[in-house]
């Protein structure tokens, strides 16, 4: 006579699929939240549909990114509510140096298990964020892997697809010799630099240093820390048609990150006194003694967006977007270096 054996679930695996649905329904009224009429169909269809109109010679625009190890720190901190918004906002971003207006998000949750709270809160949070920003959100994938992440972990990926005219692209392909940079202020760290300020305070080894508040910084080093990464879209799409190159700073810092829109030949020439240098950046140096290079090599050091126009057309742009600042400016390359400080 067999002998009788205990029946094995989905569930008992780790995965939790009435879970699924609940969460499901949840991000779907989220996502509701961000549709327009150019998005047919809703979030649970095998693909989302997005119908392109008022372009005569549309050029798609698409970027994809993670949050990275900022996650960590808000996995320490059990607050969840921000890092949508560092998704969204990175993402568009980076399409938005090209000149391009956000059309729709996806987004991509990998979790060992389903933490109905956890998700709907980085749901509402990328929702949010696609509002502030007019894009839609129109599908994205939550993934139970219990073999793959473990305990608290998980990972919070994003895709962004927009479209520019192709003769507005802002490819930097205009930029000379003499041009104007002109510098926004990031909101802190945004969303790069993590692993090396986890390395300073040791955060690997316990929470404890995010808990010491600042006199300098107005809040805990863990507040600070999970400031959103900056939305721009909205602030700089007016002056658009004023600028030759826009480069958002991110992993590489000033250094990396603004000659990806310099021509070949020329380099920008940054004074460093020109806009202020948080005071989370010098907590960071002074901690971890950390040399001035290595800092502008991965940090934006207060700097979110740096943008190149002609000298004559940096009082049209600074008169829109009252925050710019004149940073510095375009000048022939000297030997192997793409950017140099004065």
């Amino acid at each position: 006579m067999c002998k009788a054996m205990d029946s094995q679930t989905y569930l008992k695996a780790g995965v939790d699929q009435e879970g699924a649905k609940r969460v499901k329904e949840v991000i779907k009224a989220h996502a509701a939240t961000t549709k327009g009429p150019q998005v047919l169909g809703g979030v649970g269809f095998f693909g989302g549909l997005y119908e392109l109109s008022g372009y005569k010679e549309p050029v798609l625009v698409s970027s994809t990114d993670s949050v990275g190890t900022k996650l960590k720190i808000a996995i320490q901190m059990g607050r969840y509510e921000t890092i949508g918004h560092d998704l969204v906002n990175q993402s568009v971003n980076d399409i938005l140096a090209c000149g391009a207006k956000p059309l729709f998000f996806l987004d991509y949750i990998g979790i060992s298990k389903l933490y109905p709270d956890k998700v709907s809160n980085l749901i509402k949070g990328v929702a949010e964020a696609c509002q502030e920003t007019g894009c839609a959100l129109i599908g994205g994938e939550t993934a139970q892997l219990p073999g793959l992440y473990h305990g608290e972990d998980f990972d919070l990926v994003g895709f962004v697809v927009g479209a520019v005219e192709k003769s507005n692209i802002l490819d930097g392909s205009r930029i000379k010799a003499g041009d104007t940079l002109l510098g926004i202020p990031s909101s802190g760290l945004h969303t790069n630099g993590y692993s090396l300020v986890r390395l300073v305070f040791g955060l690997d080894e316990g929470a404890k240093p995010l808990e010491v508040f600042y006199h300098e910084l107005g809040q805990t080093l863990g507040e600070a820390l999970l400031v959103p990464h900056r939305p721009y879209y909205r602030l700089l799409d007016p002056v658009i048609p004023f600028l030759k190159g826009m480069a958002h700073i991110t992993g590489g810092g000033l250094i990396e990150n603004v000659p990806r829109i310099l021509p070949d030949g020329l380099s920008g020439r940054l004074k460093r006194e020109s806009w202020e240098v948080l005071p989370i950046y010098r907590i960071i140096q002074e901690k971890g003694s950390v040399a001035d290079e290595e800092m502008y090599n991965v940090f934006n050091m207060g700097l979110g967006m740096v943008l190149v126009c002609d000298p004559s057309r940096a009082k049209d742009v600074m008169a829109l977007v009252p925050e710019a600042r004149p940073v510095g400016k375009v000048v022939e390359q000297d030997r192997d270096k793409r950017v140099t400080f004065e």
